[in-house]
């Protein structure tokens, strides 16, 4: 089984999302789920889009709220300081957000993609064995199957773009593997990386880690510093790195040749 993973793309092409098309998913029942920014591409034993859907509802109205509670949830750059009590009854996409954002250092909001696919996932693992949910390029997984997952990691004009594939092992999973870029795309990000890749315990925490270490790619120099300041973060797996032509690799990294 093979997984095209790309970043988010302010393009005719993101926005169609074509490159779901290189997905194989022969073994596995794929479906999309759609509410209004939330799109998500989804693989399971079977068709689960009311649970799907039932989820997403769930998660955004939670998120929703939190953001009309405290509007700095949205648009603030850094973590946010929340009570003990607060945290630990907030819904769980807004809690591993919260986490997510002060175990790598940038704002809440910077972990949301990786957060309602995780949130999502866990939902659908319920009812299924194998849940894949990719949202925008970042990938909640968990499955079962005797063969590796392979994802393939988008960078834009970047000779490796599509070229580095990462194998992924079940009994890696469950996990989270996100992208970010800072020259591809619309999301914000003051790096100049093609992509920053992480795998971590939590979709929403790998979400969060690639755009902090993102953030400091300034060039192909920065490549070493900011994989070991990446691996820092605690529950980052591993990650990869790609400048222009130069790709830098730290922790449970495997490749596919």
């Amino acid at each position: 089984m093979s997984l095209a993973m790309n970043i988010k793309k302010d393009s005719i092409r993101f926005r169609e999302r074509t490159y779901r098309q290189q997905i194989d998913h022969s073994d596995l029942c794929s479906f999309i789920v759609s509410v209004e920014e939330t799109d998500l591409l989804i693989l399971a034993d079977c068709d689960l889009s009311a649970a799907a859907y039932d989820s997403v509802y769930r998660n955004r109205q939670y998120l929703t709220d939190i953001i009309k509670q405290n509007g700095t949830f949205l648009s603030s750059l850094a973590p946010l300081d929340f009570s003990k009590a607060f945290e630990s009854m907030a819904p769980e996409v807004v809690r591993s957000m919260i986490r997510a954002s002060r175990q790598a250092g940038v704002g809440p909001m910077a972990a949301v993609a990786g957060a309602v696919a995780e949130c999502v996932g866990r939902d659908l693992l319920a009812h299924s064995d194998n849940v894949i949910v990719e949202n925008g390029g970042d990938i909640f997984m968990k499955f079962a199957a005797a063969d590796p997952l392979t994802v393939s990691i988008f960078a834009g004009d970047s000779p490796l773009s599509n070229k580095v594939h990462i194998k992924i092992r079940p009994e890696q999973t469950p996990l989270g593997i996100c992208t970010s870029s800072g020259t591809v795309g619309h999301s914000k990000s003051y790096g100049h990386a093609d992509a920053v890749c992480v795998i971590a315990t939590k979709a929403a925490l790998a979400d969060a880690a690639a755009t902090a270490i993102g953030n400091a790619i300034k060039d192909k120099s920065s490549i070493k510093r900011s994989l070991r300041d990446g691996a820092k973060i605690e529950g980052v797996r591993g990650i990869v790195i790609i400048v222009d032509d130069c790709l830098g690799a730290w922790g449970e990294v495997e490749f596919k040749k």
